[in-house]
């Protein structure tokens, strides 16, 4: 089964989008029309059309979101402010730890994540 590729002129193109503009037809009955897929059509509207029949999107907001919204912004940007230093104090730290095991030759004793196996747990104490 072979697949049929279907290629439009460009004036095709401008007399469907035309016929859209003028309201003649809405996208969805000119792609009927036309046995074409509506997504193609509003991409036909989208790249031929004028500047009136581009998509506008339009934001709606009470004052009170405004403000919530640059609050939030604010502490977000506090935050991530926040978190460098605690991620340059990290390396500090670990920089100073890297030094004075190389200065007094001994490795700097770590906390185990685990407690060993042999270590007497709640169920051994008794």
């Amino acid at each position: 089964m072979t697949k049929i590729i279907r290629r439009y002129s460009d004036a095709f193109k401008r007399s469907v989008v035309a016929e859209v503009e003028s309201g003649r037809y809405t996208v969805m009955e000119s792609a009927r029309v036309h046995q074409l897929g509506f997504g193609m059509v509003y991409r036909w509207v989208k790249q031929f059309g004028g500047p009136d029949s581009q998509t506008r999107i339009m934001r709606f907001e009470m004052p009170n979101e405004r403000d919530r919204i640059k609050e939030l912004e604010k502490r977000n940007r506090e935050l991530e402010s926040a978190l460098a230093q605690a991620h340059m104090k990290i390396v500090v730290l670990e920089s100073a730890v890297e030094v004075w095991e190389e200065q007094s030759g001994r490795a700097a004793k770590k906390k185990p994540a685990t407690l060993p196996s042999n270590a007497p747990g709640p169920k051994d104490s008794a």
